[in-house]
């Protein structure tokens, strides 16, 4: 099932989706937050869920041994911005299972266990916050959205005047401050982000893997940070499992593309091909 938001990027890609779609029993599918679920807006605290998104989840559940949000963001406010609770529960009673990976995994939720479990900030975070302001004012960026997401902090350069320039200046200047404080830089959409080293969306999709037993990972994401979930599905895919990737392609962001399967036109796209996902699922069951 092609449809106009989505487009193979050959042969072999299409074999990899039907593969997927044919044994999606031992599949889990994973999928970045902002800018794939969710659209990206000038204030991150109001990027809600698209709004045929939790259908397309729901759809999912009776066909796929699991589903996954793995985002950057806390996961209260995923859930929150998603009404994953809402949508976990309906996937639930569906017989599915739905995974938050908060945080690049740091932070996790699941409709196994309905707790967010959280560690501690990273050492250093909270000194780095509070020379931050200053930082960004001897940039002339003191206008810079900062979010503070608990185990780490984001500096948004959406809402600037050039904000592709503003995020080029600093993100030395950030990289340069973080590492004083034992802290690693994410680049992102015209953000960057500062948290504690050790954990990346590519740990979270290999922890998901391990733990669910998948024999076939979908990942699903659209900027830099879903980078290492993108090498983690592919070094799987290596070892002999099924593996899919999806971009969710924006103008901003191109880093993706090459690497991908399967390209989608942002998270209108997103929500077309898992429903194209849920449907040839459930016809391979037939």
């Amino acid at each position: 099932m092609e449809a106009g938001h989505i487009e193979f990027r050959g042969d072999r890609a299409r074999r990899r989706y039907d593969e997927v779609a044919a044994d999606s029993r031992r599949a889990v599918v994973c999928l970045d937050f902002d800018g794939t679920l969710s659209p990206i807006v000038d204030d991150p605290d109001v990027a809600h869920i698209h709004p045929g998104a939790a259908e397309a989840l729901v759809g999912l559940a009776e066909h796929f041994l699991a589903v996954a949000v793995v985002t950057g963001r806390p996961a209260r406010q995923v859930m929150s911005l998603g009404d994953l609770d809402t949508v976990g529960r309906r996937m639930a009673e569906a017989g599915g299972r739905l995974f938050l990976m908060g945080q690049y995994g740091n932070e996790r939720w699941s409709t196994d266990d309905p707790r967010v479990r959280s560690p501690r900030p990273p050492r250093g975070l909270a000194s780095f916050m509070t020379a931050l302001p200053k930082l960004l004012e001897d940039e002339g960026l003191g206008d810079a959205y900062l979010e503070e997401k608990g185990l780490a902090v984001a500096v948004h350069t959406r809402r600037l005047p050039d904000p592709a320039g503003a995020q080029e200046r600093l993100t030395p200047v950030l990289a340069k401050a973080a590492a004083r404080h034992g802290l690693v830089l994410e680049p992102g959409r015209l953000v960057v982000e500062v948290r504690a080293p050790g954990m990346d969306k590519g740990a979270a999709v290999r922890t998901l893997q391990k733990e669910l037993r998948a024999d076939a990972m979908v990942f699903v994401g659209d900027d830099l940070g879903d980078l290492p979930a993108f090498e983690a599905v592919e070094a799987l895919r290596r070892g002999g499992m099924l593996g899919l990737l999806v971009c969710s392609g924006s103008e901003e962001q191109q880093a993706l593309v090459e690497l991908s399967d399967v390209l989608v036109d942002g998270p209108d796209g997103v929500v077309e091909l898992l429903r194209s996902l849920a449907g040839d699922a459930a016809e391979s069951l037939g």
